[in-house]
């Protein structure tokens, strides 16, 4: 059966995406490998050491920018992560100094925010009600 193991978000500094998602969001380095002149560098969430790692991945590619900016501009987060509660969560990350893009949004079955990571990308954060 296939697995997602690894998940990769494109960052434009490493070492500030490791700081601002383990200091800031909460997840735990899980890998730091040297890779030519960048790291293998994984995340995964404290509740789940053994879970899906999410990859900080340099945005050196070429490709990478305008996909990004196009994202971006258009509102469009790269990734998903499931919170128990959205709008504390919010609270939370605004109190750390994180900027939203879309505040705590009721759309029915789930609860929305999307957020600035500081390394170019849109995150979006939801809780699925029950």
């Amino acid at each position: 059966m296939i697995r997602i193991t690894v998940t990769s978000v494109f960052v434009d500094d490493q070492a500030t995406a490791l700081a601002f998602y383990t200091d800031t969001l909460g997840f735990v380095k899980k890998t730091d490998v040297p890779a030519g002149e960048y790291r293998w560098l994984t995340v995964v969430s404290p509740a789940d050491p053994d879970g899906v790692e999410l990859l900080l991945e340099p945005a050196g590619h070429p490709a990478v920018g305008p996909y990004r900016q196009a994202l971006v501009a258009d509102g469009i987060p790269v990734t998903q992560f499931a919170v128990d509660d959205v709008y504390a969560e919010v609270e939370r990350l605004k109190g750390l100094g994180v900027e939203f893009t879309q505040d705590a949004t009721d759309l029915g079955p789930v609860v929305t925010a999307v957020l600035d990571d500081t390394c170019g990308n849109l995150i979006q954060i939801a809780t699925m009600k029950v």
